[in-house]
Formats: structure tokens, sequence, C-alpha cells
């Protein structure tokens, strides 16, 4: 993060303590350190969806929580301005770690809203395009502001923000029983 993508795998192995070949027997190259990166961030992000028995506002709050702080936080955005610089020298960079990453959250999330659906917890649309819609509820305009040296916003402000994007959303994609 602190480097980008130049960093050099010696120094990389220096920071995690330990020998530079220890780095390559799990990663073979660079590209697949970075978007293993991106695969474990967005484990994270993902593990908050679960939770059998909860209601769904309440697993995508948590969800719209983690996500944030992963994508609004200073490591997100260290992430984000790195892979920005790299990505035209290394377009294979970029397809690893948007598989891995951002790829990998749009098809689970789209996964568990078409779950919803199913289940008549929310109204019927193409989940692949309502889950990119929330996905961008939650974090872009907040990046953006971010990405031009806005501070965080202080935590309750900020789980507010996310429960009335959650909110809205859960308005706009109510069963039609219920509009």
């Amino acid at each position: 993060m602190e480097e980008g993508y130049r960093a050099s795998i010696d120094r990389i192995a220096a920071r995690a303590g330990v020998a530079r070949q220890t780095v390559y027997n799990h990663f073979p190259c660079k590209d697949d350190l970075f978007s293993e990166v991106a695969s474990v961030a967005a484990g994270t992000i993902l593990v908050s969806l679960d939770g059998d028995g909860m209601d769904i506002r309440e697993r995508l709050l948590r969800f719209g929580a983690a996500l944030r702080q992963r994508v609004i936080g200073d490591e997100g955005l260290a992430m984000f301005r790195t892979l920005s610089a790299e990505v035209p020298r290394f377009p294979a960079l970029g397809k690893a770690f948007f598989d891995k990453g951002p790829g990998q959250i749009v098809l689970w999330l789209a996964e568990f809203l078409g779950r919803a659906m199913n289940e008549g917890l929310l109204r019927r649309d193409e989940p692949l395009f309502v889950a990119e819609m929330l996905l961008s509820m939650l974090e872009s305009f907040d990046r953006t502001r971010r990405l031009f040296g806005a501070p965080l916003r202080p935590a309750a402000e900020e789980q507010e923000r996310i429960a009335r994007i959650v909110d809205c959303f859960l308005r706009a994609y109510a069963p039609e029983s219920e509009k």
C-alpha cells in the first residue's frame, strides 16, 4: 500500500518477516499477491452477509458497514490509488484484483439479494443490477469525498448514513404487497 505495485518482493518479504522464497512459494507472481489481498478483503466484507435468523435489514447494515470500512477507509483508498496508477501498465493486475475483490463481492451480493427476492423479502428484479446499484449507493460519493481529502465521518454519523442508504434501498425494493 505504501509503495504500490513497484514495491520489491524483498521489501514485502522483509515487512512480512519471511524470506523472499517464502513469498514466492505462496505467490508465484506479484499479481497473485495483490489479487490475494483483494480476495481476503472481499471475504471480510462478505462474511457480514451471514446470519441465518437475522432480518435482511440487519444483514445489509452489517454488510454496508464492512464494505464502507474497507472501501472508504484509509487502507481501501490507498489500494484504490495504487491500482488506479498501476493498471494502465499492468492490465492483468487490474483484472485479477477485480475478479477476486469487487467482482466477487458483486456476485455474492447478487446471489444474496436473489435469494431474498425468491423468499419474497424483496421485489423481483435482475439481482446483478440490484447488487451493483446497492454497492454504488454505499460507496461512490463518499469514496470520491475521501479521495479528495475529506475526513472519515464520526462513527455515529457513519452508522446513520449507512442506515439511511439501506432503508432507501429496502423501500425501493419492498415486495409489491408492501407498496
